[in-house]
């Protein structure tokens, strides 16, 4: 049969043959599926046929261009994908393609007329019909949540406004794990490490800091420095009970916020920017942005990924507290050695442990958590869970990175993961916590942040 023969069949068919229009209906199933608009141009309203059709060739379009740019202008589409305007205008699309694609499908049962069609195939053409107007506008409804979603994410946790350049060919950012309880006066950060990422290659290090650091520097032209020109805790001491380097966010929050007066605007704050001037002060490097954890949040975020793998270094308690002799009593259970996948509950522990083992034992496990979310962030998991995800995000995340610098970030997390993150604590032996080598500290970082890029050139796509 032509081409010609059979659309003049779709649309004057022989309505008294139950096999002719079964036939039809069949043609009309099918074509709604590959080319939406093309069963009403044939055997429908052809305005609408014809409007549909083009939209549908709009949309093959905007994939095609989408899936070029991806591998030719990877970070521009992830800058527009991740944009307030970008992500506003993809949820529209897909909410207007979703209403278009109920309205067409439908509109085919009406031309198909069930009733004409084969008793024997009537339940199978209308299984069909049903099911694609489910799949693909599930699937279009789907996409338009993910869109929304992720606009209010990125809104609540990328609020600053501030693009800044690689320093030294590097991106340093600030990790704070915050830890705040009913036994502390504010919050103090628990967890604190600088990742440095080499913007050419994506090879990144995790310095992390002791908690218990004493007689920090700051950075030169910080307002802390003319303070404590020996050092927090040095001859000038300090305003609260334990002169350590986590004391400095609470000290600066509760007693010294005026030191710090346009943090607030920047989306940071006096304790942020007092602890990332000590952290530069210590390492010798400039870091641009800073990211504070919600300690007891981050069980959230865990839990939304479906767990963590983690080959357990020890036996760790879980919960409870320690007698009079030091022994663990209440424990709700511990972690045996080995290979464990952990929820965030389980995780927060490992990272949190004190019993039988030092700070430094902690430092340890706390990176090793850091470095398996890392590695299973990746974008096939990240997708199945994303709402539980993004909204873990938006309580247990705060940070000064703007939206403008994530497409930067996603592209350098991306290469940091498929090489591996190197980690160097800046802790004993290699220091003295009470009196810390200030240069040799800047020494051990200058050599591990030493240029890497020869035989690694086109590591960065896009």
């Amino acid at each position: 049969m032509s081409t010609v023969t059979t659309v003049g069949t779709i649309r004057h068919p022989d309505s008294n043959s139950a096999e002719a229009m079964t036939k039809r209906a069949w043609w009309l199933v099918g074509l709604n599926i590959l080319v939406p608009g093309s069963a009403q141009l044939i055997a429908g309203n052809r305005g609408i046929g014809r409007f549909a059709v083009r939209a549908t060739f709009l949309l093959w379009g905007l994939v095609a261009v989408g899936i070029v740019l991806w591998f030719f202008a990877k970070t521009f589409v992830i800058t527009v994908g991740t944009t307030a305007i970008g992500l506003t205008v993809a949820q529209i699309v897909a909410l207007f393609y979703v209403v278009l694609w109920i309205v067409l499908t439908l509109d085919t049962l009406r031309l198909v007329k069930i009733v004409k069609v084969d008793s024997g195939a009537r339940v199978i053409v209308a299984g069909v019909t049903v099911g694609a107007l489910i799949i693909f506008s599930g699937a279009g409804a789907y996409g338009a949540m993910l869109a929304g979603v992720t606009r209010e994410a990125v809104g609540t946790i990328f609020a600053g406004d501030v693009i800044e350049a690689p320093v030294d060919g590097r991106y340093n950012i600030l990790m704070l794990g915050g830890d705040a309880g009913p036994d502390r006066d504010g919050l103090r950060p628990d967890s604190i490490s600088v990742v440095s990422i080499e913007y050419e290659t994506g090879k990144a290090i995790i310095f992390g800091l002791p908690r218990n650091l004493e007689r920090t520097p700051f950075a030169a032209e910080s307002p802390m420095a003319s303070l404590y020109p020996d050092g927090y805790g040095g001859d000038a001491g300090c305003n609260v009970d334990v002169c350590m380097l986590n004391s400095i966010y609470t000290d600066v929050e509760l007693n010294s916020p005026e030191l710090y007066p346009d943090a607030a605007a920047a989306g940071s704050s006096p304790g942020i920017e007092a602890m990332r001037d000590a952290a530069e002060g210590i390492l010798g490097l400039s870091i641009q942005y800073y990211v504070l954890l919600d300690m007891q949040g981050f069980s959230q975020m865990i839990d939304a990924l479906g767990g963590i793998t983690i080959v357990s270094t020890g036996r760790y308690p879980i919960d409870g507290g320690v007698d009079d002799d030091g022994n663990p009593v209440d424990v709700a259970g511990w972690i045996e050695p080995g290979v464990q996948v952990m929820d965030g509950y389980t995780a927060l522990w490992y990272a949190r442990s004190r019993h039988g083992n030092s700070d430094y034992d902690r430092m340890v496990r706390q990176r090793e958590v850091q470095a398996a979310i890392l590695e299973q962030f990746d974008p096939a998991n990240v997708l199945s869970k994303f709402q539980a995800v993004a909204q873990a995000g938006a309580e247990v995340v705060r940070t000064d990175i703007p939206q403008g610098m994530l497409a930067t970030f996603v592209e350098l997390a991306g290469l940091a993961r498929g090489q591996g993150i190197s980690t160097v604590e800046i802790a004993p032996p290699m220091i003295d916590v009470q009196y810390p080598d200030i240069p040799y500290i800047h020494e051990v970082v200058i050599a591990a942040t030493a240029l890497t890029i020869d035989g690694d050139e086109g590591a960065r796509a896009g």
